[in-house]
């Protein structure tokens, strides 16, 4: 432990022990189905993990169950810089947050495998954080641009993903359970790993498998609510009954199954044996923790303040997905963001140490796979950063956290992690006297 970053290896070993719990390597290879007797295995992946999801299952398949291109096909569509060695099934990188078109046509491929299936094939779909971006299939009248601008004004807006899912899901031809509609005389198995609140099936991926809950009049409401000005067609779109999302009870999942491999819970759950191990008391504070970034870090700042006084040697953690209201022109996420406002609310409070960071490798940033996963936060922080003529506090206003953090050096960037559980947090409250 060095004097100015105390427990900046704890940190980081706990965010590599959550990482780990949901590597695909790791979770996946239980839950694969045995192909059917002459049958074909057909895998469809979207999302951040999807590479990793995919190298994986082809692996097994093919070493396992020997199976050769005959009877072992499919298509991978991950974001841009998080692709994985694959065997003969290809993989596609394509945008996120924002989609493009490469996902596009990636999509429509996608929904004509599964067209093509029949009796005694298996689809095996194989989901993770991100694939509502990889898997983009406009609605009939809508035009990607449309649904790039529509993403980007709900992405400003301080809307959670979970809101903003239920607005795309009604402008989609695979989102809400679409895609289980084609599934005809095959079978389709869904494995998926969270990276949603409480781990809700519609909304992992925007749930293209599962029946949806939300209506047109939520996508709607949710739109007027956050100001949103809509495009002609996206208005068109979310004012036709065809592009309600399908139902529970709809006939489209009878030959459907759904299993999550991997939890957000499951990889605090890793980090809380790491704080364990090095003598803290692990304090988990919940795994679906949201709401504005900013509010949760000083609610959080008063918890680690208050277990410092009564002298607790303890690490607490959380999971979830945080929002930010953008009203400046700065660069980051909600993890920098939230560890931003840590930073000021705990104004180099002698005996705490931080760390939130996004499992999938980056937090915000403009899409590279470089970007920043989050960021540390130290007893000196404030300080070092008055040494430099930097104010937190200017940089928060401008939604800057990036910028600052990296002004101070304490940006965490491990680039692509190959899984997505959402938002790690942890903060290790210690006096220090017995490191």
């Amino acid at each position: 432990m060095t004097e100015e970053r105390p427990h900046k290896d704890l940190l980081r070993a706990m965010f590599d022990a959550a990482v780990a719990a949901a590597l695909p390597e790791n979770c996946l290879p239980p839950h694969l189905p045995a192909p059917e007797k002459g049958g074909r295995i057909i895998l469809l992946a979207a999302g951040k993990g999807a590479g990793a999801m995919m190298e994986t299952a082809e692996r097994i398949y093919r070493e396992d169950y020997g199976l050769g291109p005959d009877r072992l096909s499919g298509l991978c569509v991950t974001r841009h810089g998080y692709g994985r060695p694959t065997g003969f099934i290809e993989l596609v990188e394509a945008g996120h947050p924002v989609p493009d078109v490469a996902g596009v046509n990636a999509t429509e491929r996608c929904l004509d495998m599964v067209k093509a299936a029949g009796v005694g094939d298996h689809i095996v779909v194989l989901l993770s954080g991100g694939g509502s971006a990889n898997w983009i299939a406009p609605a009939h009248g809508v035009s990607l641009d449309d649904k790039q601008a529509l993403t980007k004004a709900l992405l400003r807006s301080g809307a959670t993903i979970d809101e903003i899912n239920k607005v795309r899901k009604h402008l989609s031809r695979i989102k809400g359970g679409r895609l289980a509609a084609l599934v005809g005389d095959a079978r389709m198995t869904t494995l998926a790993i969270s990276d949603v609140p409480h781990d809700d099936q519609a909304a992992i991926a925007s749930g293209p498998t599962v029946p949806d809950p939300s209506t047109l009049s939520d996508a709607r409401d949710l739109c007027a609510r956050y100001g949103i000005d809509l495009p002609a067609s996206i208005a068109a779109a979310l004012n036709d009954d065809e592009n309600e999302s399908l139902k529970s009870g709809d006939v489209a999942f009878t030959n459907t199954e759904f299993k999550i491999v991997a939890r957000p819970q499951a990889s605090l759950d890793a980090a809380g044996e790491v704080a364990r191990q090095a003598g803290f008391e692990p304090v988990f504070l919940g795994d679906s923790l949201e709401g504005e970034a900013r509010e949760l870090a000083k609610a959080h700042a008063l918890l680690a303040i208050e277990n410092s006084e009564a002298r607790k040697k303890v690490v607490l953690l959380s999971g979830g997905e945080l929002t930010v209201t953008i009203a400046g022109d700065g660069a980051g996420g909600p993890n920098q963001e939230y560890a931003l406002a840590l930073v000021i609310a705990l104004a180099d409070f002698p005996s705490v140490s931080a760390l939130a960071a996004d499992t999938d490798g980056t937090d915000g940033g403009k899409g590279a796979a470089t970007d920043p996963a989050g960021a540390y936060v130290f007893p000196m922080t404030c300080a070092r950063a008055g040494a430099l003529g930097l104010d937190p506090a200017s940089f928060l206003v401008r939604n800057d956290s990036t910028s600052f953090f990296s002004m101070v050096s304490d940006l965490l960037v491990p680039g692509p992690t190959y899984t997505n559980v959402n938002d790690f947090r942890a903060i290790v409250v210690d006096n220090f006297d017995a490191s």
